[in-house]
């Protein structure tokens, strides 16, 4: 039996966040496919597993973590790997982490999903979620003007958090050209070695279901 084990399926960016820093670290870990559209998160047996019906859920010995933002923050420590040097990078990521959950995926994952996944949000609603995805690219975009990488001069678990969406940009139907710091900073992400898009990195994809 792997190490880690992650409930994911390959649609859920925030499940991709951790699947990735695994993957990047080289650990032995495996996917636990978790049939969210067929339903799965709802039942009484997932409940069990996380009562907040969400993945992802990491599974390490005895430990059983939720919220992707703890889960980084228990592997940079227990991998050794990806984590702040200091308080102050601490701190800084820790500023990152909690604006990407409020702000950067929150509106990046709602838009997406009821751009794509649904088809009976009213046009205002979606257009109010696409304005503040957009403020929330548009900061990250003119913080990395200055910076290769979210935190200091290396990956961390700021930039493995904030890069969960947006590998899928025709699903959200963003050119990124139009915000270039950004742009050039996932194109750094994808050249880290080990690098693996979430529809191939996950399990899930292409849906039973889908056309």
């Amino acid at each position: 039996m792997s190490e880690y084990v992650v409930h994911c399926f390959a649609q859920s960016g925030n499940a991709y966040k951790v699947a990735l820093m695994l993957e990047l670290a080289g650990a032995d870990w495996a996917p636990r496919y978790v049939d969210y559209f067929g339903g799965e998160t709802r039942t009484p047996a997932y409940r069990a597993i996380n009562a907040m019906g969400e993945v992802p859920v990491l599974e390490h010995g005895e430990r059983r973590l939720t919220q992707s933002g703890v889960i980084l923050d228990y592997l940079a420590e227990s991998l050794g790997k990806y984590g702040s040097r200091n308080d102050d990078e601490r701190r800084e990521v820790l500023r990152w982490l909690l604006f990407d959950n409020h702000k950067f995926t929150s509106y990046t994952a709602t838009y997406r999903f009821m751009r794509t996944f649904t088809n009976d949000v009213p046009p205002p609603v979606l257009a109010e979620f696409r304005k503040r995805a957009e403020t929330a690219w548009r900061i990250l975009d003119a913080h990395l003007d200055a910076h290769r990488y979210v935190v200091g001069d290396r990956l961390t678990i700021a930039d493995l958090s904030l890069c969960g969406y947006v590998f899928w940009p025709e699903e959200i139907g963003v050119d990124w050209d139009h915000y270039p710091h950004l742009r050039d900073w996932i194109a750094r992400l994808r050249d880290e070695p080990g690098w693996v898009h979430p529809y191939a990195l996950m399990p899930g994809h292409p849906r039973p279901d889908a056309p």
